[in-house]
């Protein structure tokens, strides 16, 4: 039976010094971890690190990154326009081959427990969570790092006690921790962060699309504000925002689609760009952040191009109508989870 497969995806609060990053990502390269991505990102000042291998492997690799990226980043001096906690804002596994989302689970709570050692914050999110009302990211990151000193000293207005404090670690605000922040720890299914672009380099645009699209949808509130409703929004499975792109000179929908297989790259990007129109904007192609699944792909493929292509032409297709090629080169040997684990190398 082959060996179980699992992916780790590492979100570290640094994407400007690309040395910096590169010491953090070489900490990874240890035998039978293939890294399969490291994408930097100026604006949001954050790199997305794609690494996967053996359950042993690959539980070792995400504690030296850990590691190394709480000995180099000190969020004391950090800023970005990514919504953040830590210097490792998010560090979750995946079940890619052979592998059980229990699997995931147990690694994550080992590589949380020998990460808090360092005194460090540490959150467990996902599949990996203590409670339910600690699974979404999004819940435990509110008031992101400037918000954990109030956390930490019973003052938050925004957690109560069920998700106030970590897991693990220093529940203090020390010298320590205010370098590290909170570090996310979490088990998960595969996850595509996708953002669609938008040329205008205002972000209202972007602003107004992400709060119509994303499943949670846009709060209400009556004119005096004393009451208000949730109202949904269009797509399923989808967390989004508006956010500027400055160094493009334009502005993006940035989400994460939670379940690719309810909505997949073609339904995000044409809602999006259905919606441009009515607002007397345009899209400007897409961009993935990480790897992408290739029945994702084909998918997407399929729809604009029909299903009488071959794999490889599904995929050309799929670039081509997504724009995935408008910021930078898209090579799907690397890009594909199930081509760059054979393409990729340490």
């Amino acid at each position: 039976m082959s060996k179980a497969i699992v992916e780790c995806v590492p979100n570290i609060s640094e994407g400007r010094d690309l040395d910096k990053v590169n010491r953090i990502v070489d900490a990874a390269r240890i035998e039978g971890v293939k890294i399969l991505g490291v994408e930097p990102d100026p604006d949001y000042n954050r790199t997305v690190i794609t690494f996967a291998g053996t359950i042993k492997e690959v539980e070792n690799a995400a504690i030296l990154l850990i590691e190394k990226a709480i000995d180099e980043i000190d969020m004391r001096t950090h800023s970005g326009e990514h919504p953040r906690m830590g210097c490792v804002d998010v560090c979750p596994f995946i079940p890619i081959s052979n592998a059980t989302m229990d699997d995931c689970v147990k690694v994550a709570i080992r590589v949380a427990k020998k990460i808090a050692q360092s005194n460090v914050p540490v959150f467990l999110y996902g599949f990996a969570s203590a409670t339910d009302e600690r699974t979404l990211l999004s819940t435990l990151r509110k008031g992101e790092y400037e918000g954990l000193p109030a956390r930490f000293n019973n003052s938050s207005e925004m957690h109560g006690d069920g998700t106030r404090l970590p897991d693990f670690g220093s529940n203090q605000w020390n010298e320590t921790s205010q370098m590290s922040g909170g570090i996310t720890i979490g088990a998960r299914d595969i996850l595509l962060a996708y953002n669609v672009n938008i040329v205008d380099s205002d972000p209202y645009v972007a602003q107004q699309i992400g709060s119509i699209v994303r499943s949670s949808g846009r709060l209400i509130k009556s004119a005096d504000g004393e009451r208000k409703f949730r109202t949904k929004g269009l797509l399923q499975h989808v967390q989004g925002m508006g956010v500027p792109l400055e160094s493009h000179n334009m502005s993006q929908v940035s989400m994460n689609l939670q379940n690719y297989r309810v909505t997949n790259l073609h339904h995000a990007y044409d809602t999006i760009e259905s919606l441009c129109k009515n607002m007397g904007s345009s899209t400007k192609g897409s961009e993935l952040v990480g790897l992408v699944p290739l029945e994702a792909m084909i998918a997407a493929g399929q729809w604009y191009g029909g299903y009488d292509q071959s794999d490889e032409e599904c995929i050309q297709t799929a670039i081509k109508h997504l724009g995935l090629d408008s910021i930078s080169s898209f090579n799907p040997n690397e890009r594909i989870i199930e081509w760059a684990l054979v393409e990729g190398s340490q």
